[in-house]
């Protein structure tokens, strides 16, 4: 494919008051929001109640709950007018294979480096990044376009994910045994951090920003990192021989932190305050993604193992429904659509995507796609800003 356009560079419109989702929020190239007033000084608004955040985050719009910026129609202004499409990076072919959700049909299929794992949209919105784990760079692909731009070179860039306040990116780099802390535009590296476990590859921020989970999938540990000194500030081992941890996800009160297990086969719940031990919630064979609903109440648990999805219910704090792939698959990563309607996930060792009604469990959808697919991004969704992953929004 003809590369048209570059990485776009680091400025942005989001919405920053609790009052108005959508209002124009700016971003001095440092990281930090700025609320702008109609005598144009900068100053950031404060929501009563809400934890003290991380120097630099935009406050949450409801402090009991991070995702209410997540709202079907909630678009930022950046990316409302950006087609809906589902990007899946195709592992075992080198592509990214474009859906159009709308007919459930490949439009087009984009080359990129070697061994691409997730599609990770950037902290501004405006990019997604194509993350080329063992080709050892990140394809920028422009949204708008859907084309892609020049590679950049980052070393093992397994997963990628970006601090609450827009400072750094944060490639979770597996086969190196890194956090590395970089710009989150030019990819510039500024901090490396020896994580001293095997397979860094998932993590989620607290409800403040001010630490986030990480977890280790091939020497079960979970990390506690401080987001500002950008430092593992504890580490425990998993309470379960052969633990395999993969996606984190915080509840939507903040309180809990949620880890899909792959051999343990269900989640890990943890209070990410205290990094106590945590308790296992059985959920199906290899526990693998987890994706929360639009109003908050539910997450969508694939058991990749298994070919099913669970769902939990945050109030009840129980699992209440189970539903099966009719002839079965490999439910990997994805994402839910950004009215709400639809879960999107990658049939990981069946080289196809399953697109799933979100209120009855019903198959909408099974489409072939590359070789080996895994965490695909559907785009746009409903946030202000992005943390990262195949699209963790607040």
């Amino acid at each position: 494919m003809t590369t048209t356009r570059l990485h776009p560079k680091a400025t942005v419109l989001l919405a920053g008051l609790a009052l108005a989702a959508l209002a124009g929020c700016g971003f001095d190239g440092k990281g930090s929001p700025e609320a702008l007033g109609t005598n144009g000084a900068a100053r950031q608004a404060k929501v009563p109640g809400a934890p003290q955040e991380l120097p630099g985050m935009p406050p949450l719009l409801d402090p009991k709950d991070v995702y209410a910026a997540d709202r079907p129609g909630m678009l930022s202004p950046v990316v409302k007018n950006f087609p809906s499409r589902v990007y899946v990076p195709n592992t075992g072919s080198n592509t990214v294979s474009v859906i159009d959700p709308a007919t459930y049909k490949v439009i087009d299929t984009i080359p990129v480096g070697v061994q691409p794992q997730h599609v990770v949209p950037s902290w501004d919105l405006k990019t997604l990044w194509v993350n080329n784990n063992r080709g050892h760079t990140l394809t920028p692909i422009n949204p708008a376009t859907g084309e892609a731009g020049k590679p950049v070179e980052v070393h093992d860039p397994y997963n990628l994910y970006f601090t609450p306040n827009g400072k750094h990116a944060v490639v979770m780099a597996s086969m190196d045994k890194e956090l590395v802390f970089r710009n989150p535009h030019t990819m510039d590296r500024v901090k490396t951090v020896q994580a001293k476990c095997n397979g860094v590859n998932h993590a989620d921020f607290s409800a403040d920003g001010r630490y986030f989970i990480v977890s280790c999938e091939f020497s079960s540990d979970l990390l506690k990192v401080d987001t500002e000194k950008m430092e593992i500030v504890a580490r425990q081992k998993l309470p379960f021989e052969g633990a395999m941890p993969q996606d984190v996800k915080i509840s939507p009160d903040g309180k809990t932190f949620y880890i899909a297990d792959m051999m343990a086969h269900g989640m890990w719940v943890l209070d990410g305050e205290k990094f106590t031990e945590p308790k296992l919630l059985p959920t199906g064979k290899g526990c693998h993604g987890l994706y929360v609903s639009r109003d908050s109440k539910e997450m969508y648990i694939s058991n990749r193992g298994e070919g099913t999805i669970s769902v939990f219910d945050f109030a009840q704090k129980q699992l209440t429904k189970k539903w099966d792939l009719p002839g079965g698959g490999s439910p990997d990563m994805g994402g839910v659509s950004a009215d709400g309607k639809v879960l999107w996930l990658s049939g990981r060792y069946n080289g196809e995507v399953y697109a799933l009604d979100t209120a009855t469990g019903k198959q909408l959808a099974r489409i072939p796609v590359g070789k080996g697919p895994h965490g695909l991004a559907v785009y746009p969704q409903p946030g202000r800003y992005s943390l990262g992953h195949t699209g963790i929004f607040r």
